[in-house]
């Protein structure tokens, strides 16, 4: 019985280490996307990289569920 709620607290905390992770990617996207938007005076770059940094961020948590399920 201990060892369910050990493997249970280490499944909560991947969950919150991956949700850290979406908001991370999805933050530094739209950094990288400001950025580049100033660099080459641009005005898509910003949406397109961010939202190109939200698929990478949902495929990177359903990968990462699939491996806590397993």
């Amino acid at each position: 019985m201990a060892n369910n709620k050990k493997n249970g607290g280490n499944k909560w905390v991947a969950l919150s280490g991956i949700g850290i992770q979406m908001g991370l990617t999805i933050f530094l996207g739209n950094l990288l996307g400001k950025w580049l938007d100033a660099t080459f005076d641009k005005n898509f770059l910003e949406p397109t990289i961010t939202i190109l940094a939200i698929f990478i961020s949902i495929f990177s948590v359903i990968k990462g569920v699939n491996n806590i399920n397993k």
